[in-house]
């Protein structure tokens, strides 16, 4: 083979694999986007609860599943970034609690059954989209809620506590994680009520005054100590569940919130779940319509 035929194959061969390397980076480039990994959008490790899988972003949440690309001036600030900022602005204003009634016990199920007054109790986590549509619901009524926050949704949405005490409601602690405290040993139990209380402290100025126990409607004497420990004399139970983490009918859950409360009565509610949103206008009605007040879990209290 001559040398000039070699030179010849030796060029055709160099432009072949070049045109090959381009057509390939072409199709990655131009290609539609990848969906994203559903589990980088999945809820938090350790919060997910059979009750309360609430989260809509890793499916059939608003927005396309892989948002477009943005420059570096158009990306938006992150909950960590939003964290950082709040730390570095002025110190909060710890909110005003009116004081509770002597006598008041350790763990609160009810409140004084010969008044008008009820509270209605929100599990906080979810779609922050809709926890505000609920606080935007209850303040056009003149409602006062209580948000039992879990501590890692305020990691995500740190903005949110602001939000509610903003509004006129009042935060308490429900846990770092929402796993079973019950079934912890005491030194993880503390951890947990401690984790969620300092997010509290950090982001509006006190720990709240009342703690819930994640899992489970009662406290056990473990729980309890721990808590007192954190700084929390009073625990915060129920006498009514509705059960709305299982997603009934609008019409079902007021059904049987009207069905079960009475005067003095702590209402267990969850937000992250549209039907709570739908049903909370006609429950504010009907309470109106029996003579009943939402307060905060305080002022049921003092």
């Amino acid at each position: 083979m001559t040398a000039d035929r070699r030179t010849v194959l030796r060029t055709a061969a160099r432009l072949a694999a070049l045109t090959a390397t381009g057509g390939l980076l072409t199709a990655c480039g131009t290609g539609a986007p990848r969906r994203a990994d559903p589990g980088a959008l999945a809820a938090h490790p350790g919060t997910v609860d059979p009750q309360h899988v609430t989260d809509p972003a890793w499916n059939g949440g608003e927005g396309p599943a892989s948002p477009a690309p943005t420059t570096p001036a158009e990306a938006q600030p992150t909950p960590e970034a939003t964290a950082a900022a709040a730390q570095t602005s002025a110190p909060p204003t710890p909110p005003a609690l009116p004081p509770l009634a002597p006598g008041t016990p350790v763990e609160v199920v009810y409140g004084a059954r010969t008044g008008k007054n009820v509270a209605l109790t929100f599990h906080g986590s979810g779609d922050p989209k809709l926890a505000t549509a609920l606080l935007e619901t209850a303040e056009q009524r003149g409602a006062k809620l209580t948000v039992m926050v879990v501590g890692s949704w305020l990691d995500q949405q740190p903005q949110m506590a602001r939000r509610i005490l903003d509004g006129g409601h009042e935060l308490g602690n429900h846990t770092q994680n929402h796993l079973n405290i019950s079934a912890m040993t005491p030194d993880q139990a503390r951890a947990e009520i401690a984790q969620c209380a300092e997010r509290l402290q950090r982001l509006t100025g006190s720990i709240g005054r009342w703690f819930r126990p994640s899992a489970a409607q009662y406290a056990t004497p473990m729980v309890r100590e721990q808590a007192r420990a954190v700084g929390y004399e009073h625990v915060l139970s129920f006498d009514v569940d509705p059960r709305d983490y299982s997603d009934p009918p609008a019409a079902e859950l007021q059904r049987r919130v009207l069905n079960s409360v009475r005067g003095g009565s702590v209402v267990a509610l969850h937000m992250g779940h549209q039907c709570t949103v739908d049903a909370l206008p006609a429950i504010l009605d009907g309470l109106a319509k029996a003579g009943l007040k939402p307060v905060t879990a305080s002022q049921l209290c003092a």
